[in-house]
């Protein structure tokens, strides 16, 4: 068994969001799956983003925001999973004043070295 918990993981910045990297590729052997806890602050939002190999599921666990995927946008809240396609450009934005925390999980796994530079890794 392998365990990694949010406040020992690495932490990616983006647009007021705070990305825990709970897995990544390779770690624990995984090569195809990434995944990590986001906490966004109210008003925060992400870059609009792609990733063009990997397949990618938000899963919301508090709070609620505005998810855009694609040509979509549509507001979502606790309990939803939001499908976006491999190529999809999409991007959250937290439109409410409580905390929007929500999984993520994209497989296959993307390298962390291969994210645009405003989504760099940065060590906790």
């Amino acid at each position: 068994m392998h365990v990694q918990t949010v406040s020992s993981a690495p932490i990616n910045s983006r647009g007021g969001q705070e990305s825990y990297l709970l897995l990544t590729k390779g770690q624990f052997g995984s090569r195809e799956l990434f995944i990590t806890w986001v906490e966004g602050a109210p008003g925060s939002e992400q870059p609009l983003h792609t990733h063009v190999d990997s397949a990618q599921v938000y899963v919301i666990v508090t709070g609620s925001g505005l998810m855009r995927a694609g040509d979509e946008e549509q507001q979502v809240s606790a309990g939803t999973l939001v499908f976006i396609p491999p190529g999809t450009p999409h991007s959250i934005r937290n439109t409410r004043t409580e905390p929007l925390v929500f999984v993520s999980a994209a497989s296959p796994a993307f390298d962390i070295e291969s994210l645009p530079e405003e989504l760099s890794y940065r060590p906790q």
